[in-house]
């Protein structure tokens, strides 16, 4: 194993990591991996130390993950239609959207001048996520980097293939949940507004004991994302997307 680096072994740094690792559900042999995963750029010492590398192998190990679960699960699909849909589930996008919702923007390691900026770009965002892809792997092996990669693009596949291309918060507030307090979300309908053919519902998380910004929606799937869309954002600390008293009229669009 390479010799750490002096932030790895810093107690607060330490602590930070420890904290990163049950934040993906995996432990690392070799914290150097994940430290050189989260290390951008613009906070490296040189770009070799930077995750710059460790994402170019990381988009090859989620492409291999991906393709062989979209093969296996869609037997009866030709090669056109599995390219359409790996394109979609391994987007800059889609890698971003799941950093995001694994909180990863506080682990990493930034630059000055990126430090100073509320927002880190999506394609920081999505970079990091196959960066660590590939550190999971390099520190384990295969299998728990499929894992991983499963865990998370698996709803991703379900959500391409239905067609449904307003993102499956729903999983990833489910799997948050679980994984950080070993309990499964609920939705609670709040209200509904409308004649019976076009109604909207008012619905919010829970977790545990703690309850969500509720949000608006054309039919109880959809007010259930947008919940757990604003969700996944009141844990970031983020402003919700979907306020509920903007969406009465159950505006369109995310």
């Amino acid at each position: 194993m390479a010799q750490l680096s002096p932030s790895v072994v810093d107690p607060n740094e330490a602590f930070r990591l420890e904290r990163c690792q049950q934040r993906l559900g995996y432990k690392f042999r070799d914290p150097q991996l994940l430290y050189a995963a989260l290390t951008h750029a613009s906070g490296a010492d040189h770009r070799l130390s930077s995750n710059e590398r460790l994402e170019f192998l990381g988009d090859a190990i989620l492409g291999l993950v991906v393709c062989e679960q979209l093969f296996h699960q869609f037997p009866d699909q030709l090669e056109g239609d599995l390219t359409k849909l790996k394109s979609i589930v391994v987007s800059r996008q889609t890698c971003a959207k799941i950093s995001q919702a694994l909180g990863l923007r506080e682990f990493l390691v930034l630059g000055k001048g990126m430090t100073t900026h509320p927002a880190v770009p999506p394609s920081v965002l999505s970079d990091v996520l196959e960066s660590l892809i590939a550190a999971i792997y390099l520190d384990g092996g295969i299998e728990p980097a499929r894992e991983f990669v499963l865990a998370y693009f698996g709803p991703e596949i379900e959500s391409a293939a239905s067609g449904d291309s307003g993102g499956n918060y729903k999983s990833l507030l489910q799997q948050f949940a679980q994984r950080e307090h070993g309990v499964t979300p609920t939705y609670h309908l709040l209200d509904e507004k409308g004649p019976d053919h076009s109604k909207c519902f008012k619905m919010s998380a829970q977790i545990g004991r703690q309850r969500f910004s509720p949000a608006w929606g054309r039919s109880k799937k959809e007010s259930e994302q947008r919940a757990a869309h604003n969700a996944i954002c009141e844990l970031r600390g983020d402003d919700v997307p979907f306020p509920s008293e903007e969406s009465g009229e159950c505006a369109t669009g995310e």
